[in-house]
């Protein structure tokens, strides 16, 4: 007897072409003004032009990693701008373009890399968490955290919603699948948005899963849904609609944002060495900015004048970002120690009186040590 399973083509939700230009969604209706969608574009080329400052720090030794999101900004600052102002995201390490949205300062993100700051913005401020290193973790963060949300009352028409980003990846990490069963079982208000940019450093999808990403969250019980990772118009209304869902107590639902990682998996990485030219020149067309300044021209929404002031801005931005990163300040020895818990820990103030008095052995190090 011979068993054969079925594949079936994913359903990709898309509202706007490759060629700008816009489609609409039975299921995912979007009315935005003009003004909207050119705040989208801008964000989009403001944070791409953060992004390329960042590997050029990099690589004058400013910053000791980057990871790129060169390509993945439509995803981003879709999802991101559908987040309200009461909700929460738990991020990896590669959001930039929500930590954008959220209002958290280049430079925050930069002071992290430089390694001068173990964290650099307050969460509850921005409804932004910190970055997380450690692959997936952050998907049982945000579930552990929704559900903190649901004991507390929060959730309901205007409630709050929580929602974690990771990569495809992440989908291979028990913990990652470990907080989709949490999430399902406790109809957790928190949508799980992953971006599948098709290497998990230099392993394919191919070598990660045998069915698309979305359909894992029907094994757990609650909606999987793929959409257009490169189509902001797309993410924004999929997410938004996934957020208020959750918002209205209907539990968790998974997010596949179908993309392509443009550059390296950090700045350590050589892409060149697992991946062919061919596959980089065909996602090229599919860039997430040159289809919405397609739509915009298109429409008369943009004009060349519209153009040239965002290009001017993210010019300005560029200059801004990089002096800021070289004027950051070191770290001072003892700062190490600080903020490792809210409240005072006997255990840390005696490890800091430990390190103040090896450091005072040194001449000339008493004043900066004893800080």
């Amino acid at each position: 007897m011979s068993i054969t399973t079925a594949q079936e083509e994913p359903e990709l939700i898309q509202l706007l072409t490759p060629d700008g230009e816009l489609r609409e969604h039975p299921d995912y209706p979007l009315d935005l003004t003009a003004a909207e969608k050119r705040g989208l574009y801008r964000d989009m080329v403001l944070v791409r032009r953060f992004d390329s400052e960042a590997v050029s720090l990099q690589r004058h030794g400013e910053l000791g990693l980057w990871a790129s999101l060169l390509g993945q900004e439509a995803a981003q600052v879709g999802s991101g701008r559908a987040l309200g102002a009461d909700d929460m995201a738990f991020p990896s390490y590669r959001e930039h373009g929500v930590a954008w949205c959220r209002g958290v300062a280049p430079k925050s993100l930069l002071a992290l890399f430089r390694g001068v700051t173990n964290g650099g913005w307050s969460p509850d401020e921005h409804g932004f968490h910190l970055y997380t290193i450690v692959i997936g973790a952050q998907t049982l963060h945000a579930t552990g955290y929704a559900m903190g949300v649901q004991r507390d009352g929060a959730v309901g028409d205007g409630g709050s919603a929580v929602i974690s980003y990771f990569g495809d990846g992440a989908t291979s990490q028990g913990d990652t699948n470990e907080a989709f069963n949490f999430a399902a079982v406790n109809n957790a208000p928190v949508v799980f948005f992953c971006q599948n940019n098709q290497w998990a450093i230099s392993e394919s999808n191919d070598r990660q899963t045998r069915v698309p990403l979305y359909r894992r969250a029907s094994g757990f019980g609650f909606p999987g849904l793929r959409v257009d990772g490169n189509d902001v118009f797309a993410s924004l209304a999929v997410t938004r609609a996934a957020l208020q869902h959750a918002r209205e107590g209907q539990g968790p639902t998974l997010i596949e944002a179908f993309t392509y990682r443009m550059g390296a998996h950090t700045t350590t990485d050589d892409p060149t060495r697992y991946r062919i030219a061919a596959e980089l020149e065909e996602w090229k067309l599919k860039d997430p900015i040159s289809r919405l300044r397609a739509h915009l021209a298109g429409t008369g929404e943009g004009d060349e004048e519209f153009f040239a002031a965002v290009d001017a801005e993210a010019e300005r931005l560029g200059e801004q970002v990089r002096q800021e990163c070289r004027s950051l300040p070191d770290p001072q020895p003892l700062d190490i120690f600080h903020e490792v818990y809210a409240e005072p820990h006997a255990h840390i103030d005696r490890q800091r009186a430990e390190f103040a008095d090896y450091l005072a052995s040194f001449e000339g190090a008493g004043a900066e040590g004893g800080r």
